[in-house]
């Protein structure tokens, strides 16, 4: 069929049927390249695991989580942004909401535990428990530490 469209382009006195074996090898080539890239799933177990979930539920559960941010008491909102979303220690935090650093501690706490509450996890696992403070460790990941024995 592509020699026939493409007849006009012959030219008379040339070898036809090297002419005619380019257009079938250029036509190999360019289906081979097609086909390159595709692999075979006949039971379409392949395909299934490409799929991605719905985005629009990542939307409703930021506003869930909103909504749940703003029915905590304003204290307890205050340091859970402080250290959770802000990224500051307990330390910087007590000194911006000028109370004790137990304060805060107890405060983001309470916090989490009640967000926790009202956007019914079942479990702490579900939630992150620790701050990540710009890179540095908080008192809790230095308690869980082992402690090194010096040798004498």
């Amino acid at each position: 069929m592509k020699a026939w469209a493409n007849l006009s382009r012959y030219e008379a006195g040339t070898n036809l049927r090297a002419w005619l074996f380019t257009i079938l090898r250029n036509t190999f080539y360019s289906e081979h390249r097609k086909h390159r890239l595709e692999i075979e799933d006949a039971d379409g177990h392949l395909a299934a695991g490409l799929s991605t979930p719905a985005r629009q539920n990542d939307h409703m559960d930021f506003e869930d989580f909103r909504v749940a941010l703003l029915q905590l008491a304003p204290d307890q909102r205050e340091a859970l942004i402080l250290v959770g979303a802000s990224g500051l220690s307990y330390e910087e935090a007590a000194e911006i909401c000028g109370c004790a650093v137990g304060t805060i501690k107890s405060r983001v706490n309470r916090a989490r535990g009640r967000l926790g509450e009202l956007l019914g996890l079942e479990s702490a696992n579900e939630a992150p428990t620790q701050p990540r403070a710009r890179g540095r460790q908080s008192d809790v990941e230095k308690a869980d530490e082992p402690a090194v024995a010096s040798r004498s």
